[in-house]
């Protein structure tokens, strides 16, 4: 053990382990640190070699708190941040007073805790080139250009040609879904698509709504943006960035869009009237997919901070689920003074605390704040919840460790890129499509809406790029992002589908959203929830826009 002659001594050698914390606090701070640790030893010098140790007075911080040879404890418990100093402090083992200790150190931690709690930290915004080769010198164009999309004879005449190539691998008796996307009712949809599906009809369909393109850090990215046809007077339309997932694209939204936009002629009140922007994430549909490792959610939302800056909005609201609920999230860490509210239909919670409840909130749900809905849609755990995550989850393994590999697959064969996709519209929309021969499919949407989709990631080649997001995001290992470990200080409002993939019980939700000023419980619907309930997701939108203009 080291012993001390002088304060002096003490203190340079305090100073030396201080710079060396990795916490990295200002060298200003020392004095400070130093002389709450002197107060502390003031009561207790002769722990010292030298009983003449000149200690710095004005003390009176530990006075009756410790005896000697608790010094140690009691300088950690009163600035938690100084760790390396007890080291310096040799301990007195008689007449330790382990009910002074314990004190001191609740006391610490409720200080320490009291000033952190309330620290708004954001992410730093950044900035980025996810273009081929090396960032050009010239300034990037920042034109918005009109797009169309657009089809050709070649290009389905090909799809064709691969679908009757097809080779059918019968389903083992009485399967269902339980073993994935049954193949018998996937040659009706095989057929359906074949022979009946009208692409150039649908390509109509999409170009309804007006499209756009512009190049933001290298990439082109591509979006839809709707304006109210009309406006009551004297009044804007409020915008709203509307963010889709996996293995969903911006069509998604189509059928939500004219209520936000257009809510008097379909039956709602015009009291609040969006300006909708649809984006397609980088690497998905008509969005140009990066070049360069490490595209994730953080470097999308900033893209889209930007297309928002350049459209002309300086706020904002945001919506998304899926990924479009992360990326919208990072958002609101990123810039949380540009946006003005934040919906989410999902929330990635499930590494906060709040989970390990799980498995006493049954017990004692009161105490860790589960409603009998929450209850209803969290037990029995074991199914719920566990063995829900297991077999929904296997694609997100394939996919966060080697994308590539089954993405080549899918990318050559049209009838497996629909499997693997539609299999996900059928148990995500509802578990219970499990035990349906058809998946229950048609229950909610139909075989053109579902096709549509599909065929925005054939006739661009997306699905590898679509699915390396999942390695970029999730790759890494746990809590390797900063962001998971940052709470979102924007208002929020959180709509919990009851056949989402796993619930988020109000406590969870507001433990990384402490602003969350709306949580309703959805009266139907699963995990894509502008596509299948487009009414009941527009409402709650309004609703969640109202309470914050009440604030």
């Amino acid at each position: 053990m080291p012993q001390y002659q002088t304060w002096e001594e003490f203190s340079r050698a305090a100073e030396k382990l201080y710079l060396a914390d990795p916490m990295k606090r200002s060298r200003e701070a020392l004095p400070l640190a130093t002389s709450r640790v002197a107060s502390v030893l003031s009561c207790c010098a002769p722990a010292f070699s030298a009983p003449s140790l000149n200690v710095p007075s004005g003390v009176g911080w530990c006075s009756g708190l410790c005896s000697e040879g608790s010094c140690a404890l009691a300088v950690s418990a009163f600035d938690p941040l100084v760790v390396s100093v007890p080291a310096l402090v040799p301990p007195r083992l008689n007449g330790v007073m382990w009910l002074e200790i314990l004190l001191t150190s609740v006391l610490g931690f409720v200080i320490y805790w009291f000033i952190s709690r309330n620290k708004e930290e954001t992410l730093p915004l950044g900035d980025g080139w996810w273009g081929p080769g090396a960032r050009p010198t010239a300034k990037e164009d920042e034109s918005i250009r009109p797009f169309k999309v657009e089809t050709s004879d070649e290009e389905i005449n090909d799809l064709h040609q691969r679908i009757d190539r097809f080779r059918v691998t019968p389903p083992l008796e009485d399967s269902r879904f339980h073993y994935g996307f049954n193949s018998n009712y996937l040659k009706k949809v095989i057929s359906y698509w074949r022979n009946e599906f009208d692409w150039r009809k649908q390509v109509e369909i999409l170009n309804r709504y007006p499209h756009f393109k512009t190049k933001i850090e290298g990439l082109d990215i591509h979006f839809i943006h709707v304006k109210p046809p009309k406006l009551p007077p004297g009044r804007t339309p409020k915008p709203l960035l509307m963010v889709h997932g996996w293995p969903g694209s911006f069509y998604e939204f189509y059928k939500i869009i004219p209520l936000l936009t257009d809510p008097k002629n379909h039956g709602l009140s015009d009291e609040h009237v969006f300006e909708v922007i649809c984006p397609s994430i980088p690497g998905y549909g008509f969005s140009e997919a990066s070049s360069k490792k490490g595209f994730n959610s953080v470097a999308t939302a900033r893209i889209f901070y930007k297309l928002m800056l350049r459209l002309g909005f300086q706020q904002f609201y945001i919506q998304g689920g899926d990924w479009g609920s992360l990326i919208c999230t990072n958002i609101a860490q990123l810039v949380p003074s540009h946006v003005k509210g934040l919906h989410l239909n999902m929330a990635l919670v499930l590494r906060n605390f709040s989970v390990l409840t799980l498995l006493l909130g049954r017990r004692f749900a009161g105490l860790f704040g589960y409603t009998e809905r929450d209850q209803e849609l969290l037990y029995p755990v074991k199914e719920k919840v566990f063995y829900s995550i297991m077999r929904e989850s296997g694609y997100m393994h394939i996919q966060c460790t080697k994308p590539d590999t089954v993405g080549c697959a899918l990318n050559d064969s049209p009838v497996g890129l629909a499997a693997y996709i539609l299999e996900k519209f059928s148990t995500w929309t509802n578990s219970d499509f499990r035990s349906l021969e058809d998946g229950g499919l048609e229950r909610k949407y139909s075989l053109d809406d579902l096709l549509t989709n599909i065929m925005i990631y054939w006739t661009t080649g997306a699905i590898v790029s679509s699915q390396r997001f999942y390695k970029e995001n999730l790759g890494q290992g746990f809590m390797a992002h900063k962001h998971e470990q940052l709470k979102v200080y924007v208002p929020t409002g959180y709509a919990a589908f009851p056949s989402e993939l796993i619930h988020c019980p109000e406590k969870w939700v507001r433990g990384k959203y402490p602003k969350l000023i709306s949580y309703s419980y959805m009266a139907r619907g699963g995990h894509f929830a502008a596509f299948e309930e487009p009414e009941l997701l527009a409402q709650d939108i309004r609703k969640f826009v109202g309470l914050l203009g009440q604030q």
